[in-house]
């Protein structure tokens, strides 16, 4: 197990990419935190709580643990991070993982709906890298992962889905981990960043597309044409972020994407 015993947090657990993430990490041998807002006590509409995820991860024999947090609330988020560190002693591995999307044209989305994107995804990943870096800094050992999108390359997309604040939070996302990267190095803190550039099938986009419930990953994406890609199982994303966590100290500042990681694992770099 490459990652035995290490203690991993995964926010945006309950489903998707996040809970395939937090899966992967436990069948390496890690112990998990995983958070969001979703919970047995509070589902949201989409299928999947942090708890599920749990149950999943202790079935392999594998420590979890399963803490709600909305990562756009500080409390909520230094709550987190004194309840892990209470918990497990360290942190070894943070995947900031949790986002949220709206897909409005520029001038009908509002200010509160800015607020939200940037908040979550943006914001939030700023949040939790400052609740957990004190631990590492004394450790002098640690992990930042941040999940991205390949939507970054295309503005054009963004302007077609209507969703530019996602865009503006995932590129703020990808500046601050080469940014961040930089600070950390000398403390053998890596910092890293998943660009998922690939369609993911998560629970939230066949809740948003019904229709991919019968044609599953064959699944063309919607507006596009025929020659586009098919859909991926979350579990893909999962595998790159998995090989992000098991690279050297040294290995820190990268933007990857989800073939660049499969090409280079497939190389036993």
């Amino acid at each position: 197990m490459k990652l035995k015993d290490a203690v991993a947090i995964v926010t945006g657990a309950s489903r998707g990419i996040g809970k395939a993430t937090a899966i992967a990490l436990a069948q390496e041998g890690a112990h998990v935190v995983c958070t969001a807002r979703s919970s047995d006590a509070t589902p949201s509409k989409l299928p999947g709580t942090v708890d599920e995820t749990v149950r999943r991860i202790e079935a392999l024999g594998r420590r979890a643990l399963a803490i709600p947090c909305d990562i756009y609330r500080d409390e909520q988020v230094e709550a987190l991070a004194q309840r892990t560190l209470a918990e497990f002693g360290r942190i070894d591995i943070l995947v900031n993982n949790a986002a949220v999307n709206y897909f409005t044209p520029f001038l009908e989305t509002t200010m509160k709906r800015w607020d939200v994107v940037l908040g979550v995804n943006l914001r939030g990943m700023i949040l939790c890298s400052r609740a957990f870096l004190p631990q590492m800094l004394q450790q002098r050992s640690g992990k930042i992962i941040n999940v991205s999108s390949g939507i970054v390359t295309q503005p054009w997309m963004a302007v077609n889905l209507g969703n530019l604040p996602y865009y503006t939070s995932k590129l703020g996302m990808e500046g601050l981990t080469q940014a961040l990267a930089l600070e950390l190095e000398p403390n053998e803190i890596a910092v890293n960043c998943l660009r998922v550039d690939l369609t993911i099938a998560s629970e939230g986009a066949f809740f948003l597309n019904p229709e991919l419930a019968t044609t599953g990953q064959a699944a063309r994406l919607p507006g596009t044409a025929a020659s586009a890609q098919t859909w991926e199982p979350p579990e893909v994303a999962a595998e790159a972020i998995l090989w992000l966590a098991t690279r050297p100290p040294s290995y820190t500042g990268h933007i990857v994407g989800i073939n660049e990681a499969r090409w280079a694992a497939g190389r036993g770099a």
